[in-house]
């Protein structure tokens, strides 16, 4: 009996091990895809992926499920556990081969266990999707086990890391899991997401969109905004994202782990960054390279590139410490502020500050983009959203003034006012409530030599001092003593601890 039993383990093993079926796979391969368990395979450490519920079944006996053709080990969805560099996370990654990755009862309730343990332990969640959506002979019990979901990512939020990878479709309801999680990456040509197919669209409004128009990658990576990034093909988002994993904490409790460190003192000068700023104010430049030539080994794992480009948010480390950096972009609609950079930057903000992962802000930003289009969009309520986030943080946060800090804008970019720790201009700054021009015009408007009253008002405002008189900015530092001086903050302000009073939770203007 008992060799019976061994012998009908391992077949069955065989059996979950192919989904659903060679077959599939290869027309799986043909697409360019991987299937679910070689993606697990390319994203873990090698054996170190442990499988739960290989052996789990769907339930459902309607329209002829019942049948065995119709029942498939794991019911669709890979779920486990393993470790990406040594470090736990947990993840499921949906089987296109099996009923084209559907969510059955059965299918959410793996998913739902490993976001439990997830959270039990205090381990990131990634999730690989690759369905079409909720199994339609389980009705409603489908719809119940994306609610079931829909709640754990609401109860994980903030608690431990959630990352979802878009590998294929994901259409209507199922859109939603991802949408709450942390970060969403997509696959070109390969992926696409969005509420309502083309067909329907067609049929209620009569417009004629492809799916990848629609919600493919580039789509949500550059106009919506739904997606944090998307890559050419499934092995480089699965190593992107475990280059990603380096910079994250564990969970909201943990920090993220610090490379090796050199003494502050020995950390060299930049000197390519005093010649970065154009002597002409009204040039651009690339925060880029402000930012990589600040930070370790040039080191910096952008988030949305190509979303609201005129704010830059990513990943780097100073002396082997994470941060979350951010800039305002001149290349870009001169570093304005706008209802899309608002958000991005809001909520990178406020995710650094649940996962404990300082924040280190360059600023250059001439304002908030004016026009009928961003006042009727909801700027004001939008802008508020960066405000809140900087003002409601309480990781170190660190602000460097590059050059423009005008008006309202300056305020909201992580100035002194929202306790910021640690604050600097270059020589090159300019902090005022607006640029030369236009304040020049409104105060000596009936005056005749425009050029000289100009002048008067840049040596006035256009500089550093006024707000380093009033203790605004900490220091006036050389562009070269950056990545010393911000190493060195990083290291002081390791041991900060402040709070927010207490509430049930804050109510940021969505």
């Amino acid at each position: 009996m008992g060799e019976k039993v061994k012998r009908s383990i391992e077949e069955k093993r065989e059996r979950a091990l192919l989904g659903g079926g060679e077959k599939r796979i290869d027309m799986q391969h043909k697409k360019g895809k991987l299937t679910a368990r070689e993606r697990i395979e390319v994203f873990c450490d090698p054996g170190s992926f442990v499988e739960y519920d290989m052996f789990v079944e769907h339930n459902c006996s309607l329209f002829g499920m019942d049948k065995e053709e119709n029942k498939y080990l794991g019911d669709g969805v890979v779920t486990g556990h393993g470790k990406v560099f040594g470090k736990s996370v947990y993840l499921f990654s949906q089987d296109f081969t099996v009923f084209g990755g559907s969510l059955s009862s059965a299918h959410a309730s793996k998913i739902c266990k490993i976001m439990d343990k997830a959270m039990l332990v205090g381990a990131p969640v990634v999730g690989l999707n690759d369905s079409g959506g909720a199994r339609i002979q389980e009705g409603v019990e489908s719809l119940a086990g994306y609610a079931e979901i829909f709640q754990r990512n609401v109860l994980a939020s903030g608690v431990v890391p959630q990352i979802s990878l878009i590998m294929g479709p994901c259409a209507g309801g199922a859109v939603y899991s991802p949408a709450m999680t942390d970060f969403v990456f997509m696959v070109q040509n390969s992926s696409y997401m969005f509420i309502t197919g083309p067909d329907v669209i067609k049929q209620v409004t009569y417009e004629e969109v492809t799916q990848e128009q629609l919600g493919g990658a580039n789509t949500h990576s550059s106009i919506s905004g739904c997606s944090h990034g998307a890559f050419e093909n499934d092995v480089e988002a699965l190593n992107k994202l475990r280059d990603l994993m380096t910079f994250l904490p564990q969970n909201n409790r943990t920090t993220p782990s610090q490379l090796p460190s050199e003494d502050v003192s020995s950390i060299a000068d930049v000197p390519f960054l005093d010649q970065v700023i154009p002597h002409n104010s009204a040039l651009a430049y690339d925060m880029l390279d402000v930012i990589k030539a600040s930070v370790d080994d040039r080191n910096f794992f952008e988030i949305m590139p190509d979303f609201a480009q005129n704010i830059v948010v990513g990943f780097a480390r100073f002396n082997g410490r994470t941060v979350g950096v951010i800039g305002n972009q001149p290349k870009v609609a001169s570093g304005c502020l706008d209802i899309d950079a608002s958000v991005k930057g809001a909520r990178f903000v406020r995710f650094c500050d649940a996962f404990n992962i300082p924040l280190v802000t360059f600023v250059d930003v001439p304002g908030f983009l004016p026009g009928t289009q961003q006042e009727y969009g909801g700027i004001i309520r939008h802008g508020a959203k960066l405000l809140f986030a900087y003002a409601e943080a309480t990781v170190p946060k660190i602000t460097v003034i590059t050059r423009k800090a005008y008006g309202g804008a300056y305020d909201v970019m992580s100035s002194k006012h929202l306790r910021g720790d640690c604050n600097y201009a270059w020589p090159s700054a300019e902090i005022a409530v607006m640029g030369a021009k236009g304040a020049v015009q409104i105060i000596f408007r009936n005056s005749v030599d425009i050029a000289t009253a100009e002048k008067n008002y840049i040596d006035l405002f256009a500089n550093p001092f006024p707000a380093a008189k009033r203790g605004y900015v900490d220091d006036i530092i050389q562009p070269r003593n950056t990545r010393r001086q911000i190493c060195a903050d990083l290291e002081m302000l390791s041991s900060k601890m402040q709070s927010n009073p207490w509430r049930k939770h804050s109510n940021i203007p969505l």
